[in-house]
């Protein structure tokens, strides 16, 4: 059984997408089309070789979003399609979209809206995050519990990546406490991250409150295959409790290695990562073992190598 990962802020570098859009017509037909929806070159941006333009999150995430369904537009031409689909945060959108329960266009103007959103809730409450390496999820979430209130904010679990990776994500003297109370318990390694906002944490509260709004008015289709979802960690087909799971994802944790586990568990033997880069590849051999069996498509060389 194949399923299909999409991933997420990150992941995004410059140049990404232009070898598709020269090789492959169903790629450049995408591409264009989002040029036209969100009424600016979106193009000009990922095929440059300026990558602080491909910084802002309002930028960032429909690059991504677009990538991902252009590299599945040439997988789906060719007759390959996944029998589960998960995505990585923002990759979420990218999955749905990918088995038909988004149109390409909604979602598109969606994932614009989410990314202006939370680069706005990083502005209203600023926080940071930091990757947790070499802990387990039990001594790492109570490192959060005790980090969190007395002054200092909120902590929690952001990113469950896979076993012993795990980024906590809060306001700043939350999140540095509770990386000096990770390394006492024995973490190998806290490595603050560079983001705009504290993502997947209560912090992200504006941008939940205003992407309501958005969800509310956009069409969810049942998608073509089960979708395993960062917030339960399980697979659905339902439209309703997709909408409602986008939304809480905004504040919640992305259990990636737990989403990764239960697609083994339903039978997943082939993670084909779509879109750019191949960080997900590497969580699922964390998460499953070397010998997981993983395939990048993102560029026109993989697709060739694909084929």
């Amino acid at each position: 059984m194949t399923a299909f990962l999409f991933p997420g802020q990150g992941a995004q570098a410059p140049g990404m997408g232009a070898d598709l859009y020269e090789a492959h017509p169903e790629a450049r037909a995408l591409f264009d089309e989002a040029d036209a929806v969100l009424g600016f070159a979106l193009t000009d941006v990922m095929f440059g070789d300026d990558a602080e333009a491909l910084v802002p999150t309002e930028v960032t995430q429909p690059a991504l979003y677009a990538h991902s369904l252009a590299a599945n537009a040439v997988l789906a031409a060719r007759g390959l399609r996944p029998a589960l689909a998960a995505g990585h945060s923002l990759g979420e959108w990218s999955a749905l979209a990918a088995v038909g329960a988004l149109s390409f266009a909604d979602g598109l103007r969606a994932v614009r809206r989410r990314g202006e959103l939370m680069a706005q809730a990083g502005d209203v409450r600023p926080g940071a995050m930091s990757a947790v390496l070499g802990l387990d999820d039990d001594a790492l979430e109570a490192a959060c519990r005790e980090a969190s209130g007395g002054g200092a904010g909120e902590v929690v679990p952001a990113n469950y990546n896979s076993p012993g990776q795990i980024v906590i994500s809060g306001d700043e003297a939350a999140v540095e406490r509770a990386g000096r109370l990770a390394e006492e318990a024995g973490a190998r390694r806290v490595v603050p991250l560079t983001v705009s906002g504290a993502f997947h944490s209560p912090l992200m509260a504006f941008a939940r409150d205003g992407l309501a709004e958005t969800l509310e008015a956009l069409e969810i289709s049942e998608p073509s295959c089960p979708v395993v979802l960062n917030v339960t960690a399980e697979p659905t087909t339902d439209p309703d409790e997709i909408r409602r799971r986008l939304l809480e994802q905004l504040t919640s944790p992305v259990r990636w290695a737990q989403s990764v586990q239960r697609m083994a568990d339903e039978g997943a033997t082939r993670f084909v990562e779509v879109g750019t880069g191949r960080v997900l590849s590497g969580l699922v051999k964390k998460t499953l073992g070397r010998g997981a069996e993983t395939v990048q498509v993102g560029t026109a060389a993989d697709l060739e190598s694909l084929a």
